[in-house]
């Protein structure tokens, strides 16, 4: 997953990546359509005391096990809860 979905990084990234199986995910405003076409993730705010547990939960579910967080906040965060992810075969890219 690649977090920062309506970015041009974002997209670059998943180029760069040349994987079809990558799903975008955003914690800001998305297009209705392509949440409910599944090609894009509502994503837990980082504001949120929970944001790491809403995170791996969210990846649990729908299978994720690669993030490629793209915002700074959420990099952080992330990085943090690293060794939790990782218990869970969930890998965070820089």
């Amino acid at each position: 997953m690649i977090t920062s979905a309506n970015s041009a990084a974002a997209h670059q990234l998943k180029s760069k990546l040349n994987a079809d199986n990558v799903i975008f995910g955003d914690y800001m405003d998305l297009p209705e359509f392509m949440v409910r076409s599944g090609k894009m993730l509502r994503l837990p705010n980082p504001t949120s005391a929970a944001y790491n547990h809403e995170m791996l939960t969210l990846c649990l579910d729908k299978n994720i096990e690669k993030i490629y967080p793209l915002r700074e906040e959420e990099a952080t965060l992330l990085k943090e809860a690293e060794q939790l992810f990782k218990e869970y075969n969930i890998e965070i890219y820089p």
